[in-house]
């Protein structure tokens, strides 16, 4: 039996909840390998027990892992002198620690009835975002200026070996993907703002540099206002987009909100020799407790974990458990039972886990 380590941080608010749903729907899935969570220290209350966000004994783990495997961090009233949030600073370290300049945010509909668009069909919105996730304005962190109170500054970063790199890792996406729903054409849309500035027009040169090197797939173009009015009027055109940070950032909460929210939408944050995986919510310290929250992003987001361990290790087992967990959830979504309250549902955090297990069973 092949066994797996797993740095498990389970963090902050509804982060236990979250986290200890998906390890239970994970274990169902993988009856056949051994999946070590290990319960690692983190986050904004930790913080407060011990003045770090990261301990070094908790990195160490996770970067001696397989995979990192987080439920959600922070508290809005727990902050660095700063005003930024501690909690944030717990992923934002493993991300520039351990390089893991993809970060990955599939958006799937799976019901129309999720979404606030009209006139969808299931599998009608299914594209990935690639965003790139350690360069761009957000480098810029805690180096950032105030001066004198008056002016604030921030500078936006953009490298010829970062957008080689997260260019190259959206195109090889779009090879293993099935195109665009709507015409099923393997296509990467570069997300910039090339128009005004020199550094989104370098982001995109240095895009279609690689590209020259991926002829199966087309390029598309969009600047970050009208992409947000793409993704509202024509979803089915997309198969994987890519952009800068703030960028990335800003078009996957939009994304995420086509399909139903952030309570449905995994993430995944990808070097090439450590990965972390965690729903795409924050930590909503206000539910906490109240066995009210949606496990499914962090449900998928482990699905999507076993998918990339699978495919690292050779795993045709691990794979096939995250394909199936897809699936249990497709299924359960169609019991009104199973639905969470930000889908319109009543189901608690328990009743969603155990619909989804019992499919697996």
């Amino acid at each position: 039996m092949k066994t797996y380590q797993i740095a498990t941080l389970e963090g902050d608010g509804i982060g236990p909840e979250v986290c200890q749903a998906a390890v239970a729907v994970l274990k169902a899935a993988t009856p056949q390998t051994q999946l070590q969570f290990e319960q690692l220290p983190g986050g904004a209350n930790h913080y407060l027990r011990s003045g770090h966000v990261l301990d070094q004994d908790t990195f160490t783990a996770c970067q001696n892992a397989h995979a990192i495997f987080h439920g959600a961090a922070g508290l809005p009233e727990v902050t660095y002198p700063d005003g930024t949030e501690v909690g944030n600073d717990l992923h934002l370290q493993l991300r520039f620690k351990l390089d893991l300049y993809a970060n990955v945010r599939p958006i799937k509909l799976y019901d129309p009835a999720f979404a606030p668009l009209k006139d969808l069909k299931p599998g009608g919105i299914d594209y990935v975002i690639v965003r790139e996730n350690t360069e761009g304005l957000y480098a810029s962190r805690g180096g950032g200026t105030l001066l004198r109170d008056s002016v604030a500054t921030d500078t936006l970063v953009i490298t010829r070996h970062g957008v080689e790199r997260i260019a190259k890792f959206a195109l090889e996406l779009s090879r293993t993907r099935h195109g665009a729903p709507s015409d099923s054409v393997r296509r990467l849309t570069i997300c910039d703002k090339a128009n005004i500035l020199r550094s989104y027009a370098f982001f995109r040169a240095v895009c279609q540099d690689v590209a020259k090197h991926y002829s199966d797939v087309v390029l598309d173009y969009a600047y970050v206002d009208a992409i947000t009015v793409h993704m509202v009027k024509r979803p089915g055109s997309f198969d994987v987009i890519v952009a800068e940070n703030m960028f990335g950032d800003i078009i996957s909460d939009l994304g995420a909100a086509t399909v139903g929210g952030l309570g449905i939408a995994p993430s995944a944050e990808i070097g090439d020799n450590h990965a972390l995986f965690q729903g795409s919510h924050g930590s909503a310290p206000d539910i906490a407790g109240k066995n009210i929250a949606s496990p499914l992003a962090t449900i998928l987001s482990g699905a999507f974990m076993l998918r990339w361990l699978g495919q690292r290790h050779d795993d045709a087992s691990l794979v096939e458990a995250a394909q199936r967990i897809e699936k249990a959830v497709e299924d359960a979504l169609k019991d009104p039972l199973a639905v969470p309250a930000d889908l319109g549902g009543k189901a608690s955090c328990t009743a969603v886990t155990q619909a989804i297990c019992r499919r697996l069973a």
